[in-house]
């Protein structure tokens, strides 16, 4: 047993964590090696965000050449950087097109874009004389960050217990319901909702594929009523769904987009929101209103950078090419755990992500089986991530067909030991 930590670590069993600390030493390409100098094939690309692979020295480099430069400096008011004005530039060329005449805001991560994208929905409505707009609807199964806002929006119900009261001008309908979210607009009242916001492919609760059609009608329930539709995309753009801002796979134009993991691979924190001339219209124009918003690290230097070094190598090695070949991989290889010991479901299909998700009836029995799964897959050399009733992968887009067959066949051990273990069938 190793020795108390005092690092209080994120979404952790802290009493169990303690003195089990799982420590990660280095990482090249599509793998990881912990503290005994174990190899671990990385399939959740630490958490769904190291897209272009671990031990990238170009990131590397750009980020050590602009803290030797200017490592840091407020954007507020008037000030910026090259950095920071050149990657909205950038930003803004990739997502012509999905989202009308657009203009990017950056913060440190997916929880500050969802603040950003809330807030100015609810500001924006209040700067065009609507002020009674205030109202968001999100989705059962959702996940939004662990922000305030964020808190009150998100769908998995333990993330909230306990948490005391959430933000009363939320609410939330089935993930895969339109007649649920077109009543909620009449129970509402159609002239008080700012907002829905939906995942493309949903994350965290479960990596759930929406019915076909579905996006489509909740983008156009919002266009009817008058509501934004904001696309949180923090797991699903820059590349994860073989598109630069995710929607474009679906068709789809919203007023935000959310975004934040792929933008560095994970390198250093970065998040942001793109948003529709549209709505920057009543801010922009004219004498203009203020925006009281925004994070110390906001337009952070170096993380700009860092972020031009990892999309150079997006574009330089194909990787949104890549990320749909990978697609069909995962899910060749894992049409080979159907039929399995303990599966109920395999998601697959769209996106180089998926989830193996359990039997209800053993998992009401045993409701650690993700935990036990994801044990014995780490003890196989293959991390996973845990969720509700599943196991995920969402791997660098550096990884091969061989790392997938055989992370593949890892999980297809691992829940055949947990079932022996169990003594189900």
């Amino acid at each position: 047993m190793s020795a108390d930590t005092r690092f209080w670590h994120p979404f952790a069993l802290m009493s169990q964590v303690r003195r089990n600390e799982f420590v990660i030493t280095r990482g090249a390409g599509a793998h990881v090696w912990d503290a005994d100098g174990k190899r671990y094939f990385d399939a959740c690309a630490s958490l769904w965000c190291v897209l272009v692979g671990h031990g990238r020295g170009e990131i590397a480099d750009a980020a050590a050449a602009q803290m030797r430069e200017l490592a840091s400096y407020s954007a507020f008011g008037a000030f910026t950087s090259a950095p920071a004005t050149s990657l909205a530039e950038r930003i803004a060329g990739y997502a012509e097109g999905v989202v009308d005449d657009p203009r990017i805001f950056f913060g440190s991560g997916g929880g500050d874009a969802v603040d950003t994208a809330v807030k100015l929905a609810r500001r924006y409505f209040n700067a065009i004389g609507q002020p009674d707009r205030m109202h968001v609807i999100s989705r059962t199964q959702g996940y939004h960050g662990t922000h305030g806002l964020g808190t009150s929006l998100g769908g998995i119900a333990v993330n909230r217990d306990g948490m005391g009261p959430m933000d009363p001008e939320t609410s939330q309908v089935p993930w895969d319901n339109l007649e649920a979210l077109e009543a909620q607009f009449t129970s509402v009242g159609p002239d008080r909702v700012a907002a829905v916001i939906a995942e493309p492919v949903i994350g965290a609760g479960g990596v759930h594929r929406v019915p076909p059609g579905y996006l489509q009608g909740l983008q156009e329930l919002c266009r009817r009523h008058g509501a934004l539709f904001i696309a949180d995309c923090v797991i699903s753009a820059f590349g994860r769904l073989g598109t630069w801002m995710g929607v474009e796979r679906l068709g789809l134009q919203p007023d935000m987009i959310t975004f934040a993991k792929g933008i560095t691979s994970g390198y250093v924190p970065l998040g942001g929101v793109v948003i529709s001339g549209k709505i920057a219209e009543p801010f922009w124009e004219g004498d203009g209103l203020w925006f009281r918003h925004g994070q110390t690290y906001s337009g952070h230097t170096t993380a700009c950078a860092a972020a031009h070094a990892n999309l150079d190598i997006f574009e330089r090695e194909g990787l949104l090419e890549r990320s749909i070949e990978l697609e069909e991989q995962i899910i060749g290889a894992f049409a080979g755990l159907e039929g399995a010991p303990l599966v109920g479901e395999l998601r697959t299909g769209i996106g180089s992500l998926a989830a193996v998700a359990f039997d209800r009836e053993a998992l009401a029995a045993h409701p650690d089986i993700p935990m036990r799964v994801f044990a014995q897959t780490r003890d196989r050399g293959v991390l996973t991530r845990m969720l509700g009733d599943a196991v995920a992968i969402s791997p660098p887009l550096v990884a091969t067909q061989e790392d997938i067959e055989a992370g593949t066949a890892a999980i297809g051990e691992a829940l055949s030991a947990v079932a022996g273990d169990l003594g189900v069938a």
